[in-house]
């Protein structure tokens, strides 16, 4: 499993080396034809009577090179690497912890972009301790989308003067990718917007680290502005239209739209060189794996559904060595290959019903989903790549694997299940938000296991319990951001008193039980946000006011190891 990514890495770097001398050679393929044919056009036959030498170089050069089994070998993949961009930014909203920017490249940059967009008087806004400037950063992956949203990074340049970002809310960002090229920067076209409100790193890591203050993310600020392409790169050795087009064809014969009455393929020929290539809605959020299924692709039609070469798939299949490459093999032949697949389900050997499971599940089949669930509950190295097999597979037992999952003593089983069934459109089946203000969504999730309370830093903002935690059991009092104080009600046994008073406006303070529920609701109830939430969570916990588990995005990780028993041993 973890060989895969790295490999479509390297064949990705290779082909973002090769375009200069891929391109030259697909001009003089056309520069050729053309003269032939124009020659033969105009009755000219100077250019063929040079003798025998020029005709067969010419034969040879426009002769088809023979292609290769699987498309894998024949092509390399483009444009899957993540971009970086940035952009400078305004946040608004502090409680006087920003402050004049002094005069920089960033604040003659963000200048421009104000006046641009007819900001008035920009200068005197930059002198307001309420706005700081900062820098924005963000990772478009690759096959994002138009309207796609991402997270987004903040960081305080040198000369901000700003001392914290708590509370502040980032106006509209424009962000590209940069380059120094020569020397000079050099800016591309807008990639993203970005937006929304922030959230400190001290929030949820503690503020030992000053910078923490000044550091921080917001979750989904980032709209994406442009959809980014993919597709293959032909090899030097295989450039022609004819092997262009039957890959194309190759592709287009497994993965296709059809939306009830036209069906149209992902591949599309566009150069003799490189094939372009869209997303399978199955795959969304699977992208590596999506591309990896393409180029285990057989070109040759027959040769791929022959007995054959399945027979020799279902043996690679019960060989740990191989059976990862054989189930992705399978995966590509489609529904001819689901027998093979299912008879791997039967295997005793964790490993390799695991990779049979993962196919199938890519396939729609649902005998996939409890070996996927097995794998989830017992191997942390098949758990991300199970919740993504599961995530997109449309079957209603799905839901009820994905839930059981709730139960796991793992936090990362359980909180990884709880992601991916919120992705699905299915997800009111099991899970029932509550929507606090336009703040954050608030579940409480029945569990058998261990109580615990989990803080997301990404995507979304949430806060998921799992099981009855423990009363909230505050001994003196909770000194939160922006002058919010959470203490417990002497005169109300079981409630706490949470408060927040400022210059300037209106004391605030509200009555809750002493619960994480209602500490969290309470908080809003006075105007707290999601990062004065994480952050008095974030000190119950260090205080002991807070008995359970508190966990930040226990997700499982990606391209993990796994560890035969021989190997172990």
């Amino acid at each position: 499993m973890s060989g895969r990514t790295p490999e479509l890495k390297r064949n990705d770097e290779t082909a973002q080396a090769a375009p200069t001398a891929i391109h030259r050679r697909g001009l003089l393929l056309r520069a050729s034809t053309s003269l032939i044919l124009g020659g033969a056009l105009t009755g000219c036959t100077s250019f063929l009577g040079r003798g025998s030498s020029d005709e067969n170089g010419v034969a040879k050069l426009l002769q088809a090179p023979e292609p290769p089994e699987l498309i894998r070998e024949a092509a390399a993949p483009r444009g899957l690497n993540p971009i970086e961009i940035s952009g400078v930014g305004l946040v608004n909203s502090l409680a006087g912890t920003g402050g004049p920017a002094d005069p920089s490249p960033y604040r003659d940059q963000l200048i421009e972009e104000m006046r641009r967009n007819d900001v008035k008087s920009p200068n005197e806004i930059l002198e307001l301790e309420s706005n700081s400037i900062v820098r924005v950063y963000a990772t478009v992956p690759a096959g994002a989308k138009r309207g796609d949203t991402i997270d987004l990074r903040i960081d305080s340049p040198a000369g901000s003067n700003a001392t914290d970002l708590h509370g502040g809310w980032l106006l509209d960002t424009r962000m590209r990718l940069q380059q120094v090229i020569q020397g000079r920067v050099r800016k591309g076209d807008v990639l993203a917007m970005g937006t929304g409100p922030i959230l400190t790193r001290a929030a949820f890591q503690g503020s030992a680290d000053k910078r923490m203050k000044t550091q921080a993310l917001v979750l989904s600020g980032g709209t994406v502005q442009k959809t980014r392409n993919m597709g293959l790169v032909l090899r030097p050795e295989f450039q022609h239209v004819k092997v262009s087009s039957e890959i194309a064809e190759a592709i287009n014969r497994r993965f296709f739209f059809f939306d009830g009455t036209t069906r149209r393929g992902v591949a599309k020929a566009v150069e003799d060189d490189y094939i372009e290539l869209e997303l399978h809605p199955r795959y969304e959020g699977s992208l590596g794996r999506y591309v990896a299924v393409v180029r285990a692709i057989a070109i040759d039609e027959r040769q791929g559904n022959s007995q054959t070469r399945l027979k020799k798939l279902a043996s690679l299949l019960s060989d740990p060595a191989t059976a990862a490459d054989a189930a992705l093999q399978l995966e590509a032949l489609g529904e001819s290959a689901i027998p093979t697949l299912t008879a791997g389900l039967k295997n005793d050997n964790p490993e390799l019903r695991f990779y049979a499971a993962e196919a199938l599940a890519y396939l729609d089949r649902q005998d996939a989903i409890g070996p996927l669930a097995d794998a989830i509950a017992n191997e942390s190295a098949f758990r991300y790549p199970a919740l993504a097999a599961l995530k997109g597979l449309e079957h209603p037992e799905v839901v009820d694997a994905l839930a059981g999952l709730f139960n796991q003593p793992s936090i990362e089983s359980r909180y990884g299940s709880f992601a991916a069934l919120r992705s699905r459109a299915d997800a009111g089946l099991a899970l029932t938000p509550e929507k606090l203000g336009t703040v954050l969504r608030y579940y409480e999730i029945d569990s058998l296991a261990p109580p615990a309370v989990v803080v997301s830093t990404r995507e979304e903002a949430e806060i998921v319990v799992f099981g009855t935690p423990a009363p909230v059991r505050i001994r003196g009092a909770i000194l939160g951001p922006n002058a919010l104080i959470v203490k417990p009600e002497s005169s109300a046994p079981g409630k706490l008193r949470i408060s927040r008073f400022q210059v300037g406006q209106e004391d605030r303070r509200t009555l809750a039980p002493a619960t994480v529920r209602g500490l969290v609701n309470g908080i809003v109830s006075i105007g707290g946000d999601y990062a004065d939430v994480v952050e008095v969570l974030r000190e119950a916990k260090s205080k002991e006011y807070l008995e359970d588990q508190l966990a930040i995005d226990p997700l499982p990780k990606a391209l993990r190891t796994y560890y035969r028993e021989e190997e172990s041993s």
